[in-house]
């Protein structure tokens, strides 16, 4: 009987889990080139010997269970903003942050800086061919404003499909578009991903993708997908709980008969 509960225990855990990562899902929903997280069952052989008790594998944290980002692309946005631009194809922008470390992302929404270089929202510096952060021109008619509002108001800079940037017709670097092993990439938001220590970059060649300029990629997340699964979810759950309740009334049971026994 303990074993039943231990069971179903298990299996509320792991949609407890699956609950959490769909309500993350939901929340990002809108969120510029979000990746979807979802829950895999794995690890069957170890989760019998927890249920079998086996020395050496403990039942607390060794659940059999894993989540994965999912990295189909997302519905590509026209926003008309001469620094937005979206991959439509394989590969990642790379970004630098203030540490050196370097991430891969499909968020194409860029800003101009006042010393010209190119940034993420998140503050992180937008990489060219051979990891140097792009150096733009600053406008010199945008004295006394903002250097984004300047290229809005006088959109200049070209984006190639290739992903050369072009200020006034000239070449001033080209973005870095790569690839990596999948499983090489570590989760930081659901935008940007970690590189794990040793992963080597594949540097994509122009054929091989076509940028967009005036577009972003959206959130890969389906809502109806999601939110059937919230029902399931919850069914699922409330089924557990009746079978412990069931399952502690019965042990209940048992414990008051052995009294006279």
């Amino acid at each position: 009987m303990l074993r039943e509960l231990y069971t179903t225990a298990l299996g509320m855990l792991s949609r407890q889990t699956r609950l959490e990562l769909v309500a993350n899902n939901l929340a990002n929903l809108s969120t510029l080139g979000y990746k979807r997280e979802a829950l895999f069952q794995q690890a069957l052989i170890e989760a019998q010997q927890n249920l079998s008790h086996v020395p050496g594998d403990p039942e607390a944290v060794d659940l059999p269970m894993a989540s994965y980002t999912d990295f189909s692309h997302g519905a590509l946005q026209h926003t008309g903003n001469p620094l937005d631009v979206a991959l439509d194809g394989p590969g990642f922008f790379v970004v630098q942050d203030a540490m050196g470390q370097l991430f891969l992302t499909r968020q194409g929404r860029f800003s101009l800086q006042l010393d010209g270089t190119l940034r993420t929202p998140e503050g992180k510096l937008v990489l060219g061919i051979g990891g140097r952060p792009l150096q733009l021109p600053v406008l010199p008619e945008s004295r006394g404003e903002q250097p984004q509002a300047a290229w809005h108001r006088a959109p200049l800079l070209e984006i190639t499909a290739a992903g050369e940037l072009r200020y006034r017709s000239v070449p001033v670097g080209t973005l870095w578009i790569v690839q990596a092993p999948l499983q090489a990439l570590r989760r930081s938001d659901g935008v940007e991903f970690a590189l794990a220590p040793g992963t080597q970059l594949q540097t994509l060649l122009p054929e091989e993708y076509r940028l967009l300029q005036g577009f972003v990629e959206g959130s890969n997340v389906n809502p109806v997908e999601e939110l059937v699964q919230l029902v399931e979810l919850q069914r699922q759950f409330e089924l557990g709980q009746r079978v412990i309740r069931g399952n502690d009334s019965t042990l209940e049971r048992s414990i008051e008969i052995s009294r006279f026994v």
